[in-house]
């Protein structure tokens, strides 16, 4: 029989080697991947992570610097690449600084070239991203997006026509230049009476990528593409301007789509996506409303349903509550808007099956959140199926975009020739000189 000693010297060997496999079996969250997002809206950091972890932020001045310490961490060879990825363009960082501050800490030292109001949340798994850490560096002093549509409207060579503002009675006109005998209508052509704005946004950005081809293509990529062909189209049209939500590869939010929709006190909104499907046979172009009731289909209610997850994808800090966020979709007087919007969207539909097939011959309505703006009419047109690989290669062909931008345009104007934007006391239907002497 085994004497006590011999009990407990067995028990102590036995509970080393148990701490031994609990010691041997616990790893540090690692980094994964790490991206940068700059756009003049706000710059994004992403530190895409394997386990949650825990961080904590302070602004530091003189110099102005965000200093973010995460807590057990490995300092890899993925973390150390963040500084390289920073551009001398980025609006708001000069550099970052990356290293282990103290035992178990890492600290990211961000040194920055304006006043911010920093939001660094976390993101939980989803779709094919694991844990991220995100540091979103918006300007302390955002820019106004009305502000620079009028400061654009001035500049120099800029077209006459488009300086052409509301007019205030019958045969008068607000302008920057003396009144000119009135050109005859032309029924093709009908003319614009006052200046409106349309809203153009490109679907997806940044971290959500949309839907993805099978040759490789990214949706977010095909959307800018055709709306800054339609941006240069209506641009260059008579009493037309047009403003994008997003100018470059980085993520808006939804919510925030439909509040510059409506700070430019937009005429209509027009949200540009690129279908995809389980199966790669679908094919043709659509355009979807927003339904106060329910879907028009099944199909369009998985539309909707997967293009409001971009959210989700993209990364929303969920801790920010936005007042005006809950103004604008919870504002029930849409049923004329609604009206308007088939209007358009049936205008439109027409227009793009002159240069492609259709995948259904009527709009379609959902509830598609980037649709909500309560008194712009608003219209989410799917060019084609990007997971089609035949669609996917047309639009990727760039006169496919562009005949594409010009099919859009052209129900625009069909839709205006049947519907002429009414006469509104807002700032954005006033000449640019005029609206900036209100502003003062």
């Amino acid at each position: 029989m085994p004497s006590r000693r011999e009990i407990l010297k067995f028990a102590a060997a036995s509970l080393t080697l148990l701490v031994t496999k609990v010691d041997a079996g616990t790893t540090l969250p690692s980094i994964l991947a790490v991206r940068v997002w700059p756009a003049k809206d706000y710059t994004r950091i992403t530190l895409e992570h394997d386990q949650p972890l825990k961080f904590t932020q302070s602004l530091v001045k003189d110099p102005d610097r965000l200093v973010v310490d995460i807590e057990g961490i490995e300092f890899n060879a993925v973390l150390q690449s963040l500084p390289n990825k920073i551009i001398a363009a980025d609006p708001y960082i000069k550099l970052i600084r990356a290293g282990r501050n103290k035992p178990g800490v890492v600290r990211l030292v961000i040194e920055l070239k304006a006043e911010i109001k920093p939001q660094v949340f976390s993101l939980k798994p989803v779709g094919e991203y694991g844990h991220r850490l995100v540091l979103d560096l918006y300007p302390a002093e955002p820019a106004d997006p009305l502000m620079a549509l009028l400061d654009k409207a001035e500049e120099p060579g800029l077209k006459a026509e488009n300086r052409i503002e509301l007019p205030q009675k019958s045969g008068e006109k607000l302008s920057d230049k003396p009144a000119e005998k009135p050109a005859e209508k032309s029924a093709e052509k009908p003319e614009i009476a006052r200046l409106v704005t349309i809203v153009l946004d490109p679907g997806h950005g940044g971290e959500d990528p949309g839907a993805v081809g099978r040759g490789g293509s990214y949706e977010k990529n095909v959307t800018l593409s055709v709306a800054q062909r339609l941006k240069e189209k209506i641009d260059a049209t008579p009493n037309m301007r047009s403003v994008l939500t997003r100018d470059g590869d980085y993520f808006i939010p939804l919510h925030q789509r439909v509040q510059k929709a409506r700070r430019v006190q937009a005429d209509l909104f027009v949200s540009v996506h690129a279908d995809a499907f389980i199966k790669p046979t679908a094919r043709g172009s659509s355009v979807f409303v927003l339904s106060e009731t329910g879907a028009t289909s099944s199909a369009a209610r998985w539309l909707a349903t997967k293009e409001n997850s971009a959210d989700l994808i993209g990364g929303v800090n969920i801790g920010v509550k936005d007042p005006y966020l809950a103004r604008t979709l919870l504002d029930l007087s849409q049923t004329a808007t609604i009206n308007d919007s088939l209007k358009l969207g049936a205008a439109v539909l027409g227009e793009l099956g002159r240069i492609n097939t259709l995948h259904k011959a009527h709009v379609e309505q959902a509830g598609f959140a980037v649709l909500k703006a309560p008194d712009i009419p608003s219209i989410l047109i799917e060019t084609a199926f990007i997971s089609n690989p035949e669609e996917e290669k047309r639009l990727n062909d760039e006169d496919y975009q562009d005949r594409m931008a010009e099919a859009i345009l052209k129900g625009i104007r069909r839709y205006f020739a049947k519907n002429p934007p009414l006469a509104k006391s807002k700032m954005a239907a006033l000449s640019p000189s005029l609206s900036k002497s209100v502003l003062r």
